[in-house]
């Protein structure tokens, strides 16, 4: 038995504002990412290969804010942020405040297998990119018009916003995700993220922090986050999951509906998470309008896809 779920951010737009071929775009975006995990799982393969190629495939998609979909900073360039963690060993790598860096997650994982750290930023995370031979890009590799526009509605002003939106009154946060169970009852998460439209002095949310956005631990489950991540590193949100169902043996429907829906959203923190449990069940939960999001287990066979 194995199990997978992504996702790509919650928050989204109004139903009102969902175009029936802009939300065609994001359910295939879904799809075709949940698969390129699913069959890597399908032949036997790792849960931290499988999260590394779901995230890789929503890197490369416009529609996420993360790799090439990823939002503007203050100055008008491109910082990306990830993690991956392994439940085998709960080891985990990341990068923060990369820009030239086409797939963060992958680089995240060169960090976890290739060096003896946990978390490079900037300068020296890609020096060591360019040492492990990865291709750095240019920033216009992360140009997207729809995402500059964003940045337009704010630029110069003393704020930013969670991958903000041309409709002002509803931001989407793009983060993207993916948690997941092997044959061999091994967990992994993994979370990737452009950050939040006009951020300024280097900032990092909770997407690079392990036990924040991202955390695995195979005595548990496997959790990656998305929202306003300030409020996920201050309650360590991602670690509380796993906490919970350690030592208080909460269900995994219990601890994250406790720590969403009840926890979180007394202290007017938006967002949601998905987890995998050690027994293969998986629970996806927000407490916004909606999350971009998509499960498979094999025992039921079937790829769903919602965003509302």
């Amino acid at each position: 038995m194995f199990t997978i779920a992504i996702h790509g951010g919650a928050g989204t737009l109004s139903k009102s504002a969902m175009m029936p071929e802009k939300e065609t775009a994001y359910r295939q975006a879904l799809q075709k990412a949940i698969e390129a995990g699913k069959n890597i799982l399908e032949k036997g393969g790792e849960a931290l290969d499988a999260v590394e190629a779901a995230v890789i495939e929503l890197e490369n998609c416009p529609l996420f804010n993360a790799g090439k979909g990823a939002v503007f900073n203050h100055k008008g360039e491109h910082e990306l942020d990830a993690s991956i963690m392994c439940g085998k060993n709960t080891s985990g790598g990341a990068v923060a405040g990369v820009k030239h860096i086409m797939n963060p997650i992958s680089l995240a994982k060169m960090v976890l297998q290739k060096s003896q750290h946990v978390m490079l930023i900037g300068d020296g995370a890609e020096q060591f990119a360019k040492e492990q031979q990865v291709e750095l890009v240019d920033q216009s590799y992360f140009y997207n018009e729809f995402r500059y526009q964003q940045w337009q509605q704010i630029k110069g002003e003393d704020t930013f916003a969670l991958d903000h939106s041309v409709e002002i009154k509803n931001p989407k946060m793009g983060t993207v995700g993916a948690v997941a169970m092997d044959v061999h009852g091994n967990l992994a998460a993994a979370t990737s993220t452009g950050g939040m439209t006009n951020k300024k002095w280097g900032r990092v949310g909770d997407t690079p922090i392990l036990g924040a956005g991202t955390y695995a631990n195979n005595n548990t489950c496997a959790v990656s986050c998305t929202g306003h991540g300030e409020f996920f590193i201050e309650q360590v949100v991602a670690y509380d999951i796993h906490c919970l169902m350690l030592y208080k043996n909460l269900s995994l429907k219990d601890a994250t509906e406790y720590v969403m829906l009840d926890k979180l959203k007394k202290l007017n923190a938006e967002g949601g998470l998905i987890v995998v449990d050690k027994n293969g069940n998986h629970s996806l939960v927000f407490n916004s309008e909606g999350m971009y999001r998509a499960h498979f287990n094999s025992h039921v066979n079937k790829i769903v896809t919602a965003i509302y």
